[in-house]
């Protein structure tokens, strides 16, 4: 949501940065979750649910259903036609950040989107004593069981894109958006390079917490915090990106700075475009004041 409200400030200057260890290929398709989440919401085409395309039908899931296979994983219609279209793509060779590419402008999406790595990695959950890829462990597994560890399989031997790396160089202003520190930034900061790359950017980085009054309002990230042994607070958040972020913004009333890093406290609540574009400038504005102090301690 935080990416749409850039979206209406910078424009095509925008770049997202998107998680794929979350990537799943079922039914035909190569689905990317948290990449086509963020394609969907910059072309305003986002369900009410938060995910999937508006206004899409399910002929292909009951069809499915009704000759008796197990759809655990459900798309749309129009959902599916993308992710076919990407297998496609990158059955004919093209690299994961090509086929992206590509999709985005068939959406009509003017600002870049860019996979974290064209390369394999897969984000696995450990609960009652079993690994689970981490899309069969947010709808398959009971939400009661804690977390007792987190994998990002094959993160150590990818490598971020040049198109990443290069969108880091250039960046005025380095934003880590309020999703889950550890599943949807997690798997990004643990491709060799990428926090090398962030701790000698020239651009101040700035977090957003998700965390709104003290809790998180979808998804599973206080479980997240709780097994990373962090509060579910903006000093739990701000332990996350130790050594990373120059900044936060959070909603909680704290002293100057919290782990050392200064804090804007501000409503982190986006319910509708305003309070989008609102976050967002003033986002951009408090990174604007800041000085990237991580040089300092990289030299």
């Amino acid at each position: 949501m935080l990416a749409r409200g850039m979206l209406d400030l910078v424009g095509e200057q925008l770049t997202v940065i998107a998680n794929t260890g979350d990537d799943v290929e079922i039914h035909g398709g190569y689905v990317s979750p948290d990449p086509d989440l963020i394609l969907y919401r910059l072309a305003d085409l986002i369900d009410e649910r938060g995910f999937g395309l508006r206004d899409d039908s399910f002929a292909v899931m009951d069809g499915l259903r009704a000759l008796g296979a197990e759809v655990w994983f459900g798309l749309g219609d129009r959902d599916l036609a993308v992710c076919i279209d990407r297998a496609r793509r990158l059955a004919a060779g093209q690299r994961l950040t090509e086929a992206q590419t590509a999709l985005a402008r068939a959406l009509g999406v003017r600002a870049r989107v860019l996979p974290m790595s064209d390369q394999r990695v897969r984000t696995r959950v450990r609960v009652s004593g079993r690994w689970h890829d981490l899309q069969e462990f947010l709808i398959r597994v009971p939400g009661g069981a804690p977390v007792e560890d987190v994998a990002f399989t094959g993160a150590a031997s990818a490598a971020p894109t040049a198109e990443v790396l290069a969108a880091i160089r250039a960046a005025g202003a380095i934003v880590i958006g309020p999703s889950n520190p550890i599943i949807s930034i997690g798997p990004i900061l643990a491709l060799p390079g990428i926090r090398e790359a962030l701790t000698t950017a020239p651009a101040p980085v700035v977090a957003v917490s998700p965390l709104v009054r003290g809790r998180a309002l979808k998804g599973p990230t206080e479980r997240f915090l709780q097994w990373a042994g962090h509060a579910r607070s903006a000093t739990g958040v701000a332990a996350c990106y130790h050594g990373v972020i120059d900044g936060l913004v959070a909603d909680e009333a704290v002293d100057e700075a919290v782990d050392g890093i200064p804090v804007h406290q501000t409503d982190v609540l986006m319910s509708d475009g305003p309070s989008q574009r609102r976050l967002a400038d003033e986002t951009l504005r408090f990174a604007a004041t800041l000085e990237p102090s991580r040089l300092a301690m990289t030299s």
